[in-house]
């Protein structure tokens, strides 16, 4: 038994484990001195007019996403678009809410897509793959750019029929003022991160200095962190471990993967979303760089394939009720063709 436990635990990647959760004290801590509503409420002073606000609210969640994950994105600027739609469109600001907050989804889950950091499954896929960062954005900056012009092409061209003139003015906005030693510090303990994931701090050192901070800044950040996201690493490390040992499952599973890693982990991922998808699939393949596109992409699709939709999804309905069977529409086709876009990048370009 102790010599069961012992292999299941050398299954187990604490490297990836370790960045993630510092990664994600990082930025519970951020959020609550309200480092991103701050920045958000200062580009939207800067606008007037109903089409640079929306594009403003969906390309934060875009480039935001890339640096403090698709998860804290959509949690930190899906509740504020609510706040800032029905104060400068009142009653009229429902009509809104459901293509603009599916749109800041899709802008989530894709621009997260560009860095190792930007999702967990990008974390994990990039520990193992052998390419170093530049590589790494390199290989998936074609579809990020591709998805900036889908998402700048629909906030030109949706047909808003309203007043096109707004004043954005919150009567409480965020102060940052008596937060300074926060930002430094927090700031520092990120660069660790980066510098963690890049090989060139160990883990081992920036977990100690992140649950260090942590303790000596605000210990309630702890309670924040998803210790269920851990755990479904924890689990999956174990299964793939021990599936790996069954030669011909292995075998089986491989030869459904081998030349189709892409569209496999698209299809996987509508069903059990594509963080489980990544840690699954990486047991039977060498090729994480088509993981990574497979993976990401099929983030794209069911109201599952990425659980940070699930984030939006529970604002809906908490807030807007009655909207949600119009939300899931809306998604569903929104998500099928960006990932018919974006497929049918991989496959011509690239397949």
């Amino acid at each position: 038994m102790k010599e069961i436990i012992i292999e299941n635990i050398g299954y187990i990647d604490f490297r990836t484990l370790a960045i993630l959760f510092c990664l994600m004290a990082v930025m519970a801590g951020l959020q609550k001195i309200g480092l991103f509503k701050y920045v958000a409420e200062k580009l939207l002073e800067m606008v007037h007019h109903i089409r640079g606000i929306i594009l403003i609210l969906i390309m934060l969640c875009f480039f935001s996403s890339m640096f403090i994950t698709n998860d804290v994105a959509l949690i930190t600027f899906v509740p504020f678009t609510f706040i800032v739609l029905q104060m400068i469109l009142g009653k009229g600001a429902e009509k809104l809410m459901v293509p603009v907050i599916v749109m800041q989804t899709i802008a989530a889950n894709l621009g997260s897509m560009l860095t190792p950091i930007g999702n967990p499954q990008n974390l994990y896929l990039y520990g193992k793959a052998d390419m170093n960062l530049v590589e790494f954005i390199g290989f998936m900056l074609p579809y990020t750019i591709i998805t900036f012009v889908l998402l700048a092409g629909w906030c030109l061209m949706f047909p808003y029929k309203g007043a096109k003139e707004v004043a954005f003015k919150l009567e409480e906005k965020t102060r940052l003022s008596t937060y300074k030693k926060e930002l430094v510090v927090y700031g520092v303990l990120f660069a660790s991160c980066l510098l963690t994931v890049a090989h060139i701090i160990p883990y081992g050192v920036t977990l100690v200095i992140a649950c260090a901070v942590v303790l000596w800044l605000d210990k309630s950040v702890f309670g924040k962190i998803d210790y269920g996201l851990l755990l479904t690493f924890v689990i999956f490390f174990i299964i793939v471990g021990n599936m790996g040992r069954i030669p011909a499952f292995n075998r089986w599973l491989q030869s459904i993967i081998e030349g189709n890693e892409v569209l496999t982990g698209v299809v996987i991922s509508q069903f059990m979303s594509n963080v489980p998808a990544a840690l699954l699939l990486s047991g039977f393949t060498k090729r994480y760089d088509l993981l990574i596109v497979g993976t990401n992409l099929g983030g794209l699709g069911t109201i599952i394939a990425s659980m940070a939709s699930l984030i939006s999804f529970k604002y809906i309905g908490k807030d807007y009720k009655h909207l949600r069977g119009r939300y899931l529409v809306y998604f569903t086709v929104a998500n099928i063709l960006f990932l018919t876009v974006l497929l049918g990048y991989f496959i011509v370009f690239c397949g």
